[in-house]
């Protein structure tokens, strides 16, 4: 049952949709037909170019999320287990992260150019602020009598590291992980909306601006499935990873 529940709400939801489309109280502009979408849809991922602008846009964002999980874990790790890089970063991280960092982007357009290296370094900086957050609270999380244990059994603080505190940390790290990856394709694509011409950003925007509605919903369609996609892979990789943990919740 739980597996179906997920596709009876969207089921619900384009039923309502095909509903109001053909109910005729709003403009087909507004509301284009679930076979107009569909059509536009299949035309998209007919076309080989159509492909390759997905494949633009999903390597800005993997770029700049692996740049983000590299930077990221080291930092929070070293913030989590270093008394004096924390105070020295803590208040850094905590009273930045508020700010809108596409706010920034004329900047990284004026420093990087207009091409993708502005995309990436701004999806960097977006995903980096939840990486860092969730790891380092992990590496604060450690419990100190599995330190205690390991430092009792002669272990040295690297194979500490190694084999105590990055294990404990995983699930943090992943969170973090599950956190940025949307945020690494939203702010891909509203990147590519303001400052490209290339992407799936551009595609929504030109698709927009001819007034094709039903292009512009297949083409976010897209990236909705691509974003399902990169965060069911994390998933993925954390069970594997992860393995000696298993969540258990119960529902009431």
């Amino acid at each position: 049952m739980n597996r179906v529940l997920p596709f009876l709400f969207v089921g619900a939801v384009l039923v309502a949709w095909e509903a109001a489309a053909r109910s005729g109280l709003w403009s087909p502009l507004l509301f284009p037909s679930l076979g107009r979408i569909g059509g536009e849809l299949a035309s998209f991922l007919s076309k080989p170019e159509s492909l390759g602008e997905a494949w633009v846009s999903l390597a800005r964002a993997l770029g700049g999320f692996a740049l983000a999980a590299a930077v990221g874990v080291l930092l929070g790790i070293v913030m989590g287990r270093s008394r004096f890089v924390a105070a020295l970063l803590d208040p850094l991280f905590s009273g930045t992260y508020a700010v809108p960092k596409l706010a920034l982007f004329p900047i990284f357009i004026f420093v990087f150019g207009i091409g993708s290296l502005s995309k990436v370094a701004l999806v960097f900086l977006e995903c980096l602020y939840p990486i860092v957050i969730m790891t380092y609270a992990g590496a604060r999380d450690v419990h100190e009598k599995l330190l205690w244990s390991a430092r009792n059994m002669g272990a040295s603080r690297a194979a500490i590291l190694r084999r105590v505190v990055i294990p404990a940390t995983a699930p943090f790290i992943f969170a973090g992980f599950r956190v940025a990856v949307p945020v690494a394709m939203i702010v891909v694509v509203i990147t590519e909306m303001v400052s490209s011409a290339d992407g799936l950003g551009y595609q929504v925007i030109y698709a927009l601006s001819s007034l094709k509605t039903d292009r512009m919903l297949a083409i976010v369609v897209v990236i909705a499935v691509l974003g399902y996609a990169l965060d069911k892979a994390v998933v993925l990789l954390r069970d594997r990873l992860i393995y000696w943990e298993k969540l258990d919740t119960y529902y009431v």
